[in-house]
């Protein structure tokens, strides 16, 4: 099982600032496409990942990155400075 947690206009698509989802996903990206397949408010969220970043366990990390041992994946917009 993992933790997934929504933040921003990613949380306002899913309507859920968080879920538990039992998944056999290797990477964040087969995450994602897991996630996607869902619902339509999945792919919505999901549509552009340019625009997104993510966090293994709350360290920023990428989509191709492995999810063996990771207990929480955070999905939300990049941050701006200021």
């Amino acid at each position: 099982m993992i933790d997934i947690l929504y933040f921003a206009w990613v949380r306002e698509r899913i309507g859920l600032p968080k879920e538990r989802v039992e998944t056999t996903a290797p990477t964040v990206m087969a995450l994602v496409e897991e996630l996607r397949a869902r619902e339509e408010r999945y792919e919505a969220a999901f549509a552009d990942l340019a625009s997104l970043r993510v966090a293994l366990d709350q360290e920023l990390s990428s989509f191709d990155a492995p999810l063996a041992g990771v207990r929480e994946v955070a999905f939300f917009p990049p941050m701006t400075g200021g």
